[in-house]
């Protein structure tokens, strides 16, 4: 084929790193696929020895159980289990502290687990290889009512017998078993720690760095013992904080409607009631076994409220303004309004009690109550509500509390409710009561969200009790002004805590079991008298630290006090007083890990990372002990995760059968075509994508996807460690400014994914560093960069600058992407590098450092020259749709200018089969003319498009048009490369002839 003669531009840009375009987003060359380009077929005749496929004994696929085994095999090889002892020996200028908030030691390892210990050991292994040394100590709570349930249990039959010592022994082997189990499944996840050197809260040290903290407080005047009420548990018999309930949005109340008989009308409504006609005022309770302790009927002050007359019984009543419609609805009738005034107009006056005869309520302001629900005015028995106790602190009211341990009615309510379970028979016998009493006006059911016992799974109630409490209030001002400078992901978890925090009065640290951490006070025998400070308290941590927490069951009470108290308190034979028998809410435990585990890191960890339960758990508990002790917050980053849900978004259960264990996920269930064995790196690879942020899903379906995500993974790795087969980059490595333009392209691409991965990584984004991964290896490198070096690759000489150039490229692509993933999947980023084929012994992908990058590779300017040439190889892709393109040979006409100027850096000469350019169209030859050719065959399609050109920040801009004409070949296909630039199909093109020659 004959082409015109056309005038030649420049040689290139002089300045082409100077061009300064920022890459976009959406590159045109990233989306062109290969339209039909063929390998090199590796069995196509005589040639096929010389064609340079690609050579790696890394596997495609791990199949069965070859994935846990590989696995396994790398921890041992890699050395997992030393790399967490080797990164804190060597020299660091930066240190990076996630504080492990301790799981609970009650049971085999669950999904939970897995998504909270992974996302951490991400952070670690992340910044590990970014140079920080990192502090990382697993720990374990081991205290608590659960394991003490699940020790007792062990026993059988009657426990009330069994002695604090038994059950302590029991409960601790319980805990002992269960973080083995955990220890070891954490450990095959392959989570990075010093596994010989945790923390347990039942250490004898550890519980002695905890009690001085309750000393700490205690000296500030920040714990104190007070009778007030607070959740009791029923079935477990203890109180309980707000931490360990769970709510349950089903429970079902018996509600009623009970009107208390006005006795003294309110002075300011005395000329309404005349007294002629009886008045009511109503009151409406979800909890009717709370009436017999009410002391006081609440209103509003500044709300309205309604004298009114019901329709059916003629009765008068009080009640909200607001509630007169509903109220009057529930009851089936019409309530026929007298007069309306405000709740301030109801001071000083008086009800009777429906139950108890000759009993005086009076009516109290109140600024908890609200219209919202009910009547407007609150039923109050300060023994059993939280607002109730304010009330009755406020005005002197009486705070007997009429039940007991068991949830039982006490001996004061009354021989008809005495020993009768205030849940069950005492709130039915109570509304007989109230029936009887004429005083009954409705009872209906009531669904609402109710407090349970989080261990027991049963209703809690509200009781009043003598507890050991923390003063919040003295804390949350400073709690909150110091929250302000912590970074909470995601932010809006700050607004969850500070909401938890204001909703909490007090926070009750006392708990009526024997397995825990013993409150060291002594109580007199006969006096309401206790015996705490600083010399008692020294005495037992002294003891507690050298033998641990059972001292305070296993020695007399004259050795857990100093001589001198002992003494002045009656001596050894006569002494006064008895070691108290409550133990430390767990919390608390938990809560002051920091002072432990932090100790030489200044007390203040980088990173605290939990579920978003400890919002109002550990998060708060240890924040408050924190801030109590030394006005100091113990974390600079919250990291909040979701909790794990089935596939379709319901919540885990065994009855249900949608129960996940990570142990089946690792090495498959009994039948392998059911739950197949993905190893730990593919239950890595789900956590890091999911949004971790909120409620994550778990299932056979996201599993599989994420195994095929990690298998698309491995064989781009494949394709990388297969084209470096004999190539040692020390030594045979091109020069950035001598390599192709693509290749130059590649690496300023390659920078950029590895800052944004970093950037992600630094947000603890780690679903964003996988959509970043997938992006790059789909792509720039699969759809883009490997369908158009391949030829490059396969039929260059093996030396060759043009190939060795390439290869400089892809070893550093190597490099970076499987340092990108490491944390994620640190399994197969050990694999990788046990085969790369140019290091004899390697060191290890952590123990040599993050994605290594050069300023150098930033070439915006590049983009112009390969996003130009994209755009004309769309166009020529988009015109043989299915079509093979090295069937077809292009010529490019181009108006001279800078696009023109640009294009001639990819191709210097007129027409080749080899140039930069031609590479990137795939087709079997381009020509580059600056005019439109004199002949062509009548067999030709053209396609015209435009480019815009813009460069130093919009200082140059030209938009330029350009023409793509597609011509069938006539040449033959060479029997070595597949290129249709042979002139006979027997023989090959002369660059492969040229090629083999040098052989």
């Amino acid at each position: 084929m004959r082409w015109a003669l056309r005038p030649r531009g420049p040689a290139g840009l002089r300045a082409l790193g100077g061009l300064g375009r920022p890459p976009s987003s959406s590159s045109s060359c990233s989306s062109s696929s290969a339209s039909g380009v063929r390998q090199p077929d590796p069995d196509h005749g005589k040639y096929r020895a010389t064609v340079l496929l690609p050579r790696t004994a890394f596997p495609m696929k791990l199949l069965g159980l070859q994935q846990p085994n590989t696995e396994l095999h790398v921890q041992q090889k890699c050395g997992f289990s030393e790399l967490y002892s080797w990164q804190r020996e060597r020299k660091s200028k930066e240190d990076f502290c996630l504080h492990d908030g301790p799981p609970y030691a009650n049971g085999d390892p669950h999904i939970g687990h897995a998504l909270n210990k992974i996302l951490k050991d991400i952070a670690n292994r992340f910044h590990m290889m970014r140079g920080s040394k990192v502090h990382y100590v697993p720990g374990w709570d081991c205290h608590g009512l659960p394991i003490e349930l699940k020790a007792l249990s062990e026993f059988g039959g009657d426990t009330q017998s069994l002695s604090p010592m038994e059950i302590r022994e029991k409960a601790r082997e319980f805990a002992k078993a269960a973080i083995a189990k955990q220890k070891s499944a954490f450990i095959r996840w392959g989570v990075m720690a010093d596994w010989d050197n945790c923390y347990y809260t039942f250490d004898g040290k550890y519980e002695a760095r905890q009690l001085k903290v309750f000393h700490q407080m205690y000296d500030k005047g920040l714990v104190y013992r007070d009778f007030k009420p607070v959740f009791w548990s029923p079935s477990a018999r203890t109180a309980l904080a707000e931490a360990e309930l769970e709510y349950v949005p089903e429970h079902v109340s018996r509600s009623v409607y009970v009107r208390f008989p006005l006795l003294n009308p309110p002075p300011q409504l005395a000329s309404l009631l005349d007294g002629s006609s009886p008045v009511s005022v109503l009151i409406w309770t979800t909890q009717p076994w709370t009436i017999p302790a009410n002391q006081a009927v609440c209103y509003m002050p500044k709300l309205k409220y309604s004298l009114v007359k019901c329709s059916n019984s003629g009765e008068l009543y009080i009640l909200g303004a607001e509630r007169v419609g509903s109220v009057a609805a529930t009851f089936g009738t019409r309530f026929e309004v007298i007069s309306t005034f405000v709740g301030a107009d109801l001071e000083s006056g008086s009800c009777a009690h429906p139950t108890i005869p000759g009993r005086v309520s009076p009516l109290l302001p109140a600024n908890h109550v609200t219209m919202t629900a009910g009547t407007g005015l609150v039923h109050t028995a300060p023994a059993h509500g939280m607002e109730d106790y304010s009330v009755a602190s406020d005005h002197k009211l009486s705070m007997d509390c009429l039940v007991d341990e068991n949830g039982v009615f006490t001996e004061g309510a009354g021989s008809e409710l005495q020993n009768k379970s205030v849940l069950e028979e005492g709130t039915d016998i109570v509304i007989k009561m109230l029936q009887s009493a004429s005083n009954l006006l409705k009872e209906e059911k009531f669904i609402h969200s109710y407090p349970y016992d989080w261990r027991t799974k049963k209703p809690v109630i509200i009781r009043a009790s003598k507890q050991w409490f923390v003063n919040i209030s003295d804390i949350k001002a400073t709690a909150k002004e110091l929250l302000k400078k912590v970074k909470f992901i995601p932010g809006s978890a700050m607004n969850g805590m500070l909401e938890m925090m204001d909703r909490r009065p007090y926070w009750c640290i006392s708990r009526q079991r024997c397995w825990g951490v013993p409150i060291p006070v002594f109580y007199h025998k006969t006096k309401d008298e206790f015996l705490l400070n600083s010399q008692t308290m020294e005495h037992v941590i002294k003891l507690v630290e050298q033998h641990g927490s059972d001292v305070w069951w296993t020695l007399p009470p004259e050795q857990l006090l100093p001589k001198e108290i002992v003494t002045q308190s009656g001596g050894p034979d006569g002494l006064e007083y008895v070691p108290g028998q409550d133990i430390l809410d767990i919390w608390f435990d938990s809560g002051t890990s920091w002072a432990h585990v932090l100790q030489d890191t200044g007390q203040s960890a980088d990173v605290y990372m939990e579920g978003k339960d400890q919002l109002g758990g550990w998060f708060q508990s240890s924040l408050i002990t924190s801030i109590a002790t030394r006005k100091k917050v113990p974390y600079k980053t919250v990291v909040v995760h979701g909790f794990t849900l089935g596939e379709k978004g319901e919540k885990m259960s065994k009855s249900l059968g949608n129960v996940v264990d990570p142990d089946v996920i690792i090495n498959g269930g009994q039948d392998h075509s059911k739950d197949p064995p993905y190893g730990a790196d593919v239950l890595r690879w789900w956590v890091a994508d999911s949004n971790v942020f909120a409620d994550v899903t778990i299932g056979s379906a996201s599993l599989a996807a994420a195994r095929e995500d990690v298998n698309k993974l491995r064989n781009t790795v494949r394709f990388l460690l297969g084209n470096l087969a004999g190539f040692n980059p020390e030594t045979e490595s091109i020069p950035t400014e001598e390599m192709y333009v693509i290749d130059q392209f590649m690496l300023h691409l390659l920078q950029d994914f590895a800052n944004k991965v970093t950037e992600a990584y630094k947000q603890y984004d780690f679903g964003k560093v996988i959509r970043q991964l997938q992006v790059f290896q789909n792509r720039e490198l699969s759809k883009f960069y490997f369908s158009i070096i391949k030829d490059r690759l396969y039929c260059e000489g093996e030396k060759d600058p043009k190939r060795r150039s390439c290869q400089t490229v892809l070893a550093e692509i190597l490099d970076v992407v499987v340092r990108s993933f490491a944390p994620i999947l640190p399994h197969l980023a050990e694999e990788v590098f046990q085969h790369l084929p140019f290091e004899k012994e390697p060191k290890g992908v952590f123990r040599t450092g993050w994605c290594s990058t050069s300023p150098v590779w930033k070439k915006p300017g590049l983009e112009e020259a390969v996003e130009g040439a994209c755009a004309m190889r769309d166009s020529f892709l988009g015109s043989i749709p299915g079509q093979n393109a090295t069937q077809f040979n292009v010529v490019i006409v181009i108006e001279p200018g800078l696009l023109f100027e640009i294009m001639e850096i990819l191709q210097a000469e007129e027409t080749s089969s080899t140039s930069q350019l031609n590479e990137l169209m795939m087709a079997s030859q381009t020509t580059l003319l600056a005019q439109d050719p004199i002949d062509l065959p009548a067999d030709v399609t053209e396609v015209k498009g435009t480019f815009l050109i813009n460069l130093e920040g919009g200082d140059i801009r030209e938009e330029s048009s350009y023409k793509v004409i597609i011509v069938p070949t006539t040449k033959e296909k060479c029997p070595r490369c597949w290129k249709y630039t042979s002139e006979s199909s027997e023989t090959p093109c002369p660059r492969c002839l040229e090629v083999i020659a040098g052989k």
